[in-house]
Parts: C-alpha cells; structure tokens; sequence
C-alpha cells in the first residue's frame, strides 16, 4: 500500500472520527467473525473473511488493471501469504483467549518492526514497556486470570506474521500501489481455504446461515475500515494517525466485552494500557514526517 500524503484538514475531528470508526469496524468485525467459530470454526472464519474480502477489494480497487510479471510477482506473494497465516493464527487465538488481548499481544509484531527501524535511544524504554505488558498478558504464572498459552502462542504467532506482512507489504506496494491489498487478500485466501474446507468440510459452507455474518466479517474486517483509513490517511499526519492507531487494543477489549462480553481483568487492563503506551511512545519519538507509511496502515487493517 503506498504512502499518502498528510495533509491538514479543515475540520480535524472528522478524519480522526474515520480512523476511530474504521477501528471500531475492525474490532467489531473480530467480535462477530467469533460467533461463527461454532459453525465452521476459525479455520473456515478465516478463509470466509479472506475470500469475501478479496472479491470485495478486487472490485473496489480493479485488480484485473495489474499487470504481474516474472519479476514483480513475489512481494505479492510473499505479502499474502504472510496476510493469510497472520489472520489464520489471529483468529484460532480468538478461540480461547479475548479479543483484546489477542490484538494487545499480537501488535508487539509492528512494534517491534517500528523499534528495529528505529534505533533511537529512546526506544529502550519502549521496548521495557512492550516486555512489561507481555509479562502481565503471558502465562508465565498460574492465576486466576492467566490466558490459555495456546492461545497466546497463536497471538505471537500471529504477531510475528504482521512483522513480515508489513515488510514484504512496503515492498509489494512500490510494485503495485493500493492494488497490493486486493492482490495479497487474494493470495491469502487461496492460501487459507484448503485449510478451512478440510477444517470445516465442504458442507458447511453451503449452509445459507453463515453467508449474512460471513459477508458483515468481511465489510468490517476489510472493505469499510480500508475506506475509512485511507479517508484518514490523507488528511492527518502521520505521527498523529499513528498515536491514535496505538488505542486499536483497548477499542478491540471494549468492543469484545460489548459485543461477546468478554470481561478482562484489572491487570490485564494494565497489560494492554502498557502495551499501547509503547506502540505510541515510538510513533511519538520517531522522525517527524508528513507523509503516512504502509506500515501505518498496516497496523490499523491487519486484525
């Protein structure tokens, strides 16, 4: 996806009100991908969300206009694969632990791409913050409120996925511009659902009941927040659009407890809160720069 231009708008609260509704999108999107676990099961949520959002992206940014040739073809491939194993451990986390710590966990990945890149002093201490919230997340410790460490080695997993997916992202749009969004959905979908349908069965897919909240995963998950972003994107900096981005956990824990009413504790509160003073300490101590990058939005497209 390329870099847009940031440029001030005349009324501030409209593009940061888009980039908080594109977060509430995907959150919610999240919450109700959940409620099809039962019927086809992560796997087959996945591959669904996948699916439909490449049709959906293919048609809004005209896919069939790329030209792919011998050389410019593997960013892309690189690209969706990384987007769909990403979202295939992200949403077999969601099976056992909350929706926001699933998202607090597995932002550590562009976090740590953003201090890598870094390399400012400063970065130590977010670093410390990032540890000290994953300490207070992982179940380093039996308690009462520890997660399921299989869930929460998928949440890594899925992390370490959107490390990659950002980086062969920068490089698949130099190639390809915006179109590199649709074309790495497509990738990943392909990639995802043979591992759906032999999760699920081909059966279950043809059951009529799960096309409608299908469908609304996939709007929310992908087509309207992309819409809203880019809205966002042109008209704020790029430092702000990356503080406010940073909240994308804390939106995804209040979207799981009004939603599916997942209810988290004190300390895993203190966890996320943590964990989203890290990702905006970086965006705040790195280099001014009025134009947005990918990873930018990235970070905000990728749950």
């Amino acid at each position: 996806m390329p870099s847009a231009t940031g440029q001030p708008a005349s009324n501030p609260l409209v593009p940061v009100g888009a980039l908080f509704l594109s977060m509430v999108s995907l959150t919610g999107g999240a919450s109700l991908a959940k409620l099809l676990f039962p019927l086809v099961g992560a796997e087959g949520t996945t591959a669904l969300r996948l699916s439909l959002g490449a049709v959906i992206l293919a048609v809004l940014l005209r896919v069939w206009r790329v030209r792919l040739t011998a050389r410019n073809w593997r960013p892309v491939l690189v690209y969706g694969v990384a987007m769909g194993l990403m979202n295939l451990c992200f949403y077999s986390s969601l099976k056992t632990i909350p929706l926001g710590i699933a998202i607090a966990i597995e932002f550590t990945g562009p976090l740590a791409v953003a201090i890598l890149s870094s390399r400012r002093r400063i970065d130590f201490l977010w670093i410390v913050l990032a540890v000290a919230g994953l300490a207070l997340l992982l179940p380093l410790r039996k308690t009462s409120t520890a997660i399921d460490p299989h869930g929460a080695f998928l949440a890594l997993a899925a992390g370490v996925g959107w490390a990659i997916y950002i980086v062969a992202g920068k490089r698949a749009a130099a190639e390809h511009g915006v179109q590199a969004a649709a074309l790495g959905t497509i990738v990943g979908a392909v990639v995802v659902m043979p591992i759906g349908i032999a999760h699920a069965g081909i059966d279950a897919f043809a059951r009529p009941a799960i096309w409608g909240p299908a469908l609304g995963v996939a709007i929310l998950s992908s087509a309207l927040p992309y819409s809203l972003e880019m809205f966002s994107l042109s008209r704020l900096r790029a430092q702000l659009f990356g503080i406010l981005v940073s909240a994308e956990p804390a939106v995804g824990a209040l979207m799981g407890l009004l939603l599916i009413g997942e209810r988290l504790s004190l300390m895993q509160w203190v966890a996320i809160c943590t964990i989203i003073l890290a990702s905006a300490g970086v965006t705040m101590t790195a280099r001014r720069d009025a134009r947005a990058t990918p990873d930018q939005l990235d970070k905000a497209a990728a749950a």
